[in-house]
C-alpha cells in the first residue's frame, strides 16, 4: 500500500512544485493527502523497524489516528518562497542528506552501489542498528531503555523533518539537532512537524 501511495506522494509533490512557484502556496487536498502518507509511513515504521515501538499493527488510514501511540502532525503553510523552492530540496538540504544517510544506511548504501554496485547489503544504518539492540534488550528483559527509546525517536524526528523539508512542506530549516523529546514539539518554533507522542512500549 505505501509503495502506490508514495508514488501518488511523488507525483502529487511534483505538481506542489509548479503551483508554489506560481502562486506561492501549497494545495491544501494535495498538503493533506501528503501528509497522510508520511504519517501512515511513520505508524509503519513505528511498529517494526524504525522504532519497534507498540505491538499495535498500525491502521490502514491516511488519517490521524488518536487512540495509536505513533502520530505525525504537520500545520499547513500560509505561504511558501518561490524562490526556495528551486533550492531547498536538492541543495539547501544536502547537508541534512549526508546526516540522515547515516541515520537511515543509505549513506552506505550508496558507497557499496559507487565501489561494487551492490547497494542491497547496506544493512539499515545508526536507527536499524539501535533498533536491533532494543529488540535483543526486549527479547531477554522484557523492557525497553527509557534512554534509547528517545535517542531513536530523536533521529526519527530528524530524518522526518528533512522529508517534511525536501518536499517542500516548510520554509522552515530543520534545526541541525537531536529533539530527545520531553515536549510537544509541533509546539516548536523551529519544527514544522510534531512526531509523537513517544510512550514505551507495552511489555
Amino acid at each position: 500500500m505505501l509503495f502506490f501511495l508514495w508514488i501518488v506522494f511523488l507525483v502529487l509533490s511534483v505538481l506542489a512544485f509548479f503551483t508554489i512557484l506560481v502562486t506561492a502556496r501549497y494545495p491544501r487536498a494535495i498538503f493533506d493527502f501528503n501528509v497522510g502518507v508520511q504519517r501512515w509511513t511513520w505508524r509503519v515504521g513505528y511498529y517494526p523497524y524504525s522504532a519497534l515501538g507498540t505491538d499495535r499493527y498500525p491502521p490502514f488510514s491516511l488519517a490521524d489516528d488518536p487512540n495509536y501511540p505513533a502520530r505525525l502532525s504537520m500545520e499547513h503553510p500560509q505561504s511558501l518562497s518561490r524562490g526556495l523552492v528551486l533550492v531547498k530540496w536538492w541543495l539547501l538540504a544536502l547537508p541534512h542528506y549526508l546526516i540522515i544517510g547515516v541515520f537511515t544506511g543509505a549513506a552506505l548504501a550508496g558507497y557499496s552501489q559507487v565501489r561494487d554496485n551492490n547497494a542491497w547489503a547496506y544493512g539499515s544504518g545508526l536507527i536499524g542498528l539501535l533498533v536491533f539492540i532494543a529488540a535483543i534488550v526486549l527479547l531477554f528483559a522484557g523492557l525497553y531503555p527509557r534512554g534509547l527509546l528517545d535517542l531513536i525517536m530523536g533521529l526519527n524526528r530528524w530524518v522526518f523533518r528533512v522529508s517534511t523539508y525536501a518536499t517542500l512542506m516548510t520554509n522552515q530549516y530543520p534545526p541541525l539537532r537531536l529533539d530527545m523529546g520531553g515536549q510537544d514539539v509541533s509546539q516548536s518554533a523551529d519544527a514544522p512537524i510534531g512526531l509523537g507522542p513517544d510512550p514505551l512500549p507495552e511489555s
